[in-house]
């Protein structure tokens, strides 16, 4: 079974590592994510680690199912019907690390690193944790940050024609590595009511390696790959948050946030907050707005939870 909490951790080192690596040039012409990704075929040079298939979650939250994509079914964990005849809004969320696999996000965990971003459930919003190409047993071959954007946004089509949940109120999010591939896939696509995106980094680079399995000195693999250069493709409430200690925040979201001129995304630092401790107190506050249909993520709310 993939334990996801470890390699978040790796993630977050890894991201130190690179943290103060050259960025690539930006693109010569103003053009959107969708166009550049239309007229271009990623080469795949390496593969990542095989996980085996998902586990069953243990409980009555969560069920283990399969959904539609460009490669194939894949497999993915959702909220189970809660069988009260009602439309609920819903989230797709991608954990971090090695997001095209899913593991444990049932078992209890502690505040300081809630993974499993259990507030979300608790408070009556739907969750689907979408697995992709090429993890766990799945078909297809991992790419890293570019044909997974295409299979969340299948994830979240399939989200949205269950029969229990809020097509119109459907959200996304995830943290770190999941945070930016939520930033691409936002960049492609207007269907969510607001993105999540917990402590990105701003180009793929940045991972030193990992989690990227095209040439990373491509620079136009690596570009289609970098939330940095598409901000400007966005056109729904952006919410791009990470701690203020041992985070993603310097050399990485604060360059974003500096270059930004897209009001739909919005960068904030929460101070007294790490790149893990942030989850669990946001998803609180988020879960909330979700279910009062009043998601407005401000200065103010983050200095709320510290």
């Amino acid at each position: 079974m993939r334990r996801f909490i470890p390699l978040v951790v790796l993630t977050l080192f890894g991201c130190d590592i690179a943290a103060n690596a050259p960025f690539s040039s930006r693109p010569t012409a103003s053009q959107t994510l969708l166009d550049a990704r239309g007229g271009f075929e990623t080469t795949i040079v390496k593969s990542g680690e095989h996980f085996g298939p998902p586990n069953s979650p243990v409980g009555t939250e969560l069920e283990l199912i399969e959904y539609p994509s460009p490669v194939g079914r894949l497999a993915a964990y959702v909220t189970i019907d809660p069988g009260d005849g009602e439309k609920h809004p819903a989230i797709v969320w991608i954990t971090g690390g090695d997001n095209n696999s899913i593991g444990d996000v049932w078992s209890p965990q502690d505040r300081s690193n809630d993974q499993s971003v259990r507030a979300f459930r608790e408070a009556g919003v739907v969750v689907m944790f979408p697995s992709q190409r090429g993890g766990n047993d799945n078909p297809g071959k991992r790419e890293g940050f570019y044909g997974e954007v295409d299979d969340i946004l299948a994830a979240t089509e399939h989200l949205s024609q269950l029969p229990y949940v809020d097509a119109e109120q459907i959200y996304l999010g995830g943290h770190s590595t999941g945070g930016t591939l939520a930033m691409l896939v936002g960049a492609c696509s207007d269907r969510y009511r607001a993105i999540f995106s917990l402590g990105p980094v701003a180009v793929a680079s940045q991972y030193g390696g990992d989690y990227v399995y095209c040439d990373p000195n491509d620079q136009d693999e690596m570009r289609l790959r970098s939330p940095r250069y598409w901000l400007h493709c966005v056109k729904n409430p952006m919410y791009v948050i990470e701690g203020a200690e041992n985070g993603n925040w310097d050399g990485a979201v604060e360059v974003m946030a500096a270059e930004n001129s897209n009001p739909n995304i919005h960068f904030l630092k929460v101070s007294g907050h790490d790149h893990f401790s942030v989850i669990a107190p946001l998803a609180e506050k988020l879960a909330n707005q979700i279910m009062r249909q009043e998601v407005h993520v401000t200065q103010q709310t983050v200095r709320d939870l510290q």
